[in-house]
């Protein structure tokens, strides 16, 4: 299988959660992995598709977990930097896709994308990040349209707030970072954040046997909380430093 950005957090579990499973398991990613790749190249993600085929003999399982978390709104968020997010979000998982596409032909197999809470429930102030995922959830389910007939299954899973290294990053830069985790644990009905093994795990079960029959399903980490959407003011959790999702 190939995880397409596997820097420390989701997507680095995502692969620890696999092997464990017994699956033979290559990382493409900006910052190395087995196999580096730029999403925004698609004759890079072609080759590492290519590679992955090369050195397991076949595809079976693609996760496309790159992605970008820039901030802004309508009145300043750079065109550039939102043609870059869905360069990254969803034209990476694209084309990650379609070069994946005739080796999962040969025997069915499926795709996984991770989407996020923002992409079924809007956020101000990031107004690129939610389109892009958004997007990212309906290539999804067209994906699951489209590979039906050949066996080919695809599914999305929408985490909600991660405690992950480049979380904590960000934390570190803000003035009550406890205040903060307070609220974003406060947004779960759980009471908490989820981990990357809570996400990693969501992947393992669709990509197996006992998911078999299931395609195009959008898998949310945790129902809503009754805040409803979520807006800037709410908390100094949203403010303007970009968070990265494991960009490759």
């Amino acid at each position: 299988m190939l995880v397409v950005g596997g820097s420390p957090g989701i997507g680095s579990t995502i692969a620890e959660r696999f092997c464990e499973e017994g699956a033979d398991v290559l990382v493409a990613d900006l910052r190395g992995g087995d196999v580096e790749v730029d999403v925004r190249d698609a004759s890079l993600v072609a080759h590492a598709v290519d590679t992955v085929v090369e050195r397991l003999d076949g595809l079976y399982t693609l996760v496309y977990n790159a992605g970008v978390v820039p901030s802004g709104g309508i009145e300043d968020l750079d065109l550039e930097v939102w043609r870059d997010v869905m360069r990254i979000n969803v034209d990476g998982a694209f084309t990650s896709a379609r070069a994946a596409w005739p080796h999962l032909k040969d025997g069915g197999g499926a795709i996984l994308t991770t989407a996020s809470g923002a992409g079924i429930r809007a956020t101000t102030n990031r107004i690129g990040y939610c389109t892009s995922k958004a997007a990212l959830v309906m290539l999804t389910q067209c994906l699951a349209l489209e590979g039906a007939p050949h066996g080919i299954r695809a599914n999305a899973v929408c985490p909600g707030f991660v405690d992950t290294p480049s979380m904590r990053r960000w934390l570190d830069d803000e003035p009550d970072s406890g205040h903060v985790l307070e609220y974003m644990a406060s947004l779960h009905p759980i009471g908490r954040m989820g981990t990357s093994r809570d996400v990693a795990d969501a992947f393992v079960y669709l990509a197996s046997d006992e998911a078999a029959w299931v395609t195009g399903v959008v898998l949310p980490s945790t129902v809503d909380s009754p805040r409803g959407p979520v807006a800037e003011d709410d908390s100094s959790a949203f403010h303007q430093q970009p968070i990265s999702e494991g960009h490759c």
